[in-house]
Order: structure tokens, then C-alpha cells, then sequence
């Protein structure tokens, strides 16, 4: 389960964010390019909040694909 206080710095704010176990494994950027990027050491975060349902259904989908569950809803 994702950790709000090892949110990555580089997360838009925001209720969703990645935190620091995040393994780069892609899977997040091939399930919602337009919402997470890379940063340069290897680590996915939120670059965009989602707003209209889709995109919340989208971004959910990420989340619960997530192999490492570092990807949490529970931000600001």
C-alpha cells in the first residue's frame, strides 16, 4: 500500500501520487501515459491529476495494477 509520506517529490499535488516503492516497471505509463511520468533515477509519478470520471477510471486502473502498490488516492 502506497505511503503519503514517501509521496515522490515530483507528484503533481493532489489525491493520487506514486511513493518511493515504485520499481519503474512501466506498467502505470503503458496503462496512463497522459497522468504519470519518469523521473531522471527511475521512479513513475503523477504528472497530471485525473478530473472527468474516465480519467478516474483510468488512473484507478493503474493503481490497481500496480505491482508494488506504490501508486496511493489518499493525497490532498
Amino acid at each position: 500500500m502506497a505511503t503519503l509520506t514517501d509521496r515522490v517529490p515530483q507528484n503533481i499535488t493532489g489525491k493520487y501520487y506514486v511513493d518511493t516503492s515504485c520499481i519503474d516497471c512501466d506498467q502505470c505509463r503503458a496503462i496512463a501515459p497522459d497522468f504519470f511520468g519518469r523521473t531522471e533515477d527511475g521512479m513513475s509519478f503523477l504528472s497530471k491529476q485525473p478530473v472527468t470520471p474516465e480519467e478516474v477510471n483510468l488512473v484507478d486502473e493503474a493503481m490497481t495494477s500496480c505491482a508494488t502498490c506504490s501508486i496511493g488516492n489518499d493525497g490532498e
